[in-house]
C-alpha cells in the first residue's frame, strides 16, 4: 500500500475509457492511495476495470458530462476524512503523476490556493498546432483569462486546496466547465498560479478528444460566455 499523500484525492471522470483506464489507475495509485472514478454513464466495460483497481468508484446512471462528473467526485471527496487537496485528472492518459506531485508542491508552500497546470510556460512545440492555435486563442479571447493571466485556459490538470474546492460548484455540466471554473477563480480572492506540465498526445487521446471540432467547441463556449459579460 503506497504511504504518503493521504491528504489528496484524485478526482477522475471517466467516459468510455475501458481500454486505458486501468493503467491510468496504475499510475496513479502508486503514488496517491485515494482516487475516486465518476463513470459518467459509459456504455463500455470502463466501470468493470476501475473495479479491478483499488480507486473509489461512483457511477452517473447516464451520461451527464465531464463538469458534471467533476463535480460529483469533488463532493465525494470533500466528504472523506482527512482531505486537503484536490486533483482534477483527465482519465485518457495525457497527465503525468509527476505533475501533480510538482504542482502539490507549490500548493503545500502556500503561495496558492489553486494551481492549475499549463503546457506553455515550458516546451510549448510539443502541443500539436491546431491545438496550439485555438488555446492561444481561447487565452486571447478569454477577460477572465487574462485577468488571472492565464497562458493555458482550458487544461484539465489543477489542484485545489480544501477552501476552493468546498465553495467551488460547478454548474456547466459539459466542456464549459473550464471557462467556468476560470470565471469563478478570477471572481474570487484565491491565489492562484500556474505550473509547468506535459500533455501526452497519444493517437488514443488525440482521437478522443484533441480534434478540430473540439477546438471549435471550445471558441464557440469562450465567445458565448463573452456574449454573457
Amino acid at each position: 500500500m503506497v504511504q504518503g499523500n493521504e491528504d489528496v484525492w484524485i478526482i477522475i471522470p471517466v467516459y468510455d475509457e475501458e481500454k486505458v483506464i486501468a493503467g491510468v489507475l496504475d499510475n496513479v495509485l502508486a503514488i496517491f492511495p485515494n482516487v475516486v472514478c465518476v463513470d459518467d454513464g459509459s456504455s463500455d466495460n470502463s466501470a468493470q476495470e476501475i473495479l479491478g483497481t483499488r480507486a473509489h468508484l461512483v457511477r452517473h446512471p447516464i451520461n451527464m458530462g465531464q463538469g458534471a462528473a467533476l463535480q460529483t467526485g469533488l463532493r465525494y471527496a470533500l466528504a472523506r476524512t482527512g482531505s486537503q487537496y484536490f486533483v482534477s485528472f483527465d482519465a485518457d492518459g495525457q497527465h503525468r503523476v509527476q505533475d501533480v506531485v510538482a504542482m502539490l508542491d507549490v500548493a503545500r508552500s502556500g503561495v496558492a490556493d489553486v494551481v492549475l497546470g499549463s503546457r506553455f510556460l515550458e516546451n510549448p512545440e510539443t502541443v500539436p498546432w491546431i491545438k496550439r492555435v485555438v488555446l492561444r486563442t481561447v487565452v486571447a479571447l478569454s477577460p477572465t483569462a487574462r485577468r488571472l493571466k492565464l497562458t493555458d485556459a482550458h487544461n484539465g490538470l489543477r489542484v485545489f486546496g480544501r477552501g476552493p474546492a468546498d465553495q467551488l460548484r460547478i454548474t456547466h455540466n459539459g466542456m464549459a466547465h473550464a471557462s467556468e471554473i476560470a470565471t469563478v477563480l478570477a471572481r474570487s480572492p484565491w491565489r492562484v498560479v500556474e505550473c509547468p506540465v506535459t500533455i501526452l498526445y497519444t493517437d488514443y487521446s488525440r482521437a478522443k478528444g484533441q480534434s478540430l471540432i473540439n477546438g471549435i467547441n471550445i471558441l464557440f463556449d469562450v465567445s458565448m460566455s463573452r456574449r454573457g459579460k
